[in-house]
């Protein structure tokens, strides 16, 4: 009988948990977003598909921002079918390479007359180096995205009210900034060790928080905002590098207590979309709600650090 109760409470506390902890708050807004544009990194694939098809179903401009063309153009055609919007569009973006960036700019300012809103969303957690010399993870998941929003703040200063929503993770918690490293190396951190990998993605988060933190300074007195956010713990292609071994031995937990990519893009959606949020412009935000940051994701100091040598890194005035 004991046993019986024991499984039976067992069972309960984690329908509880999946309940209200892995599925979590969903995005309540019902605004509409029709002759609006937005654009979403790494929209093929994971929450940035599910992000992109939201989107279009509420009627916006959707710009498909994605590396691979043939991936990117596979998921047009997916998203423009499970939305019924026509108005989605691939443009080819490689955020591990700084000409890439520039270029998808200069296309997307020339062919678009709008932008209000940008998604950061685009992510990667293995080692390597950009075409540019950077560390992988620093340059796809921090420095491409520091470059593409500098080099669109204008258009988006133009359309406001707008809104940048980057996509971070609760990992931030674990990073640190090595900015001798970072001179040094032009990387978050060296080695190729499966906790060398991890500390550097946590790093990388970490420069999402602290890019939010400063951009939302410079953005004080435009109608511009910008959100960093926690998406959950997802079951998506984050980890497809990782090996085929240990995607079968995780598969029983990510089935029991990972989102999915829908529950995974609501805190997105809600940093996107929701009304009345503007006067939370930096803030950090985890299952719709926002969340206070421990110190060294607000230092200002290094903030202000990491954004300097980001432009130098970029070559910006």
């Amino acid at each position: 009988m004991f046993t019986i109760l024991l499984f039976a409470g067992v069972v309960i506390v984690a329908y509880i948990f999946r309940c209200f902890v892995v599925i979590g708050k969903k995005c309540t807004s019902k605004v509409k977003l029709h002759g609006k544009t937005v654009i979403v990194t790494g929209s093929n694939t994971g929450i940035g598909k599910t992000t992109a098809i939201d989107l279009a179903k509420r009627g916006a401009r959707v710009i498909l921002a994605c590396r691979s063309k043939q991936r990117g153009e596979a998921a047009l055609q997916e998203i423009k079918r499970e939305s019924g919007s026509n108005q989605v569009v691939f443009m080819q973006l490689d955020l591990g390479s700084l000409k890439s960036v520039r270029s998808f700019a200069e296309t997307f300012l020339k062919s678009e007359p709008r932008l209000d809103i940008l998604i950061n969303n685009a992510g990667i957690c293995m080692q390597g180096q950009t075409e540019d010399g950077f560390g992988l993870m620093f340059g796809v998941n921090h420095l491409g995205h520091f470059l593409l929003t500098n080099l669109l703040l204008e258009r988006l200063k133009e359309c406001g009210p707008s809104r940048i929503v980057t996509v971070s993770s609760m990992a931030h918690n674990f990073g640190k900034i090595d900015f001798d490293c970072l001179n040094s190396h032009k990387a978050l951190g060296l080695g190729t060790s499966f906790v060398r990998v991890l500390q550097i993605y946590c790093d990388s988060k970490l420069c999402n928080v602290l890019f939010n933190h400063e951009l939302a300074k410079r953005l004080q007195g435009t109608k511009v905002t910008c959100y960093s956010l926690h998406p959950g713990v997802i079951s998506s292609e984050l980890g497809r590098n990782t090996s085929s071994v240990l995607h079968v031995l995780l598969k029983p937990v990510t089935t029991l207590f990972f989102k999915n990519t829908i529950q995974g893009c609501q805190t997105t959606l809600h940093c996107a979309l929701q009304e009345d949020i503007e006067d939370l412009s930096g803030s950090y935000f985890s299952n719709c709600t926002v969340r206070e940051l421990y110190a060294k994701a607000k230092d200002d100091a290094a903030a202000k650090k990491l954004w300097e040598i980001s432009e130098r890194f970029c070559g910006l005035p």
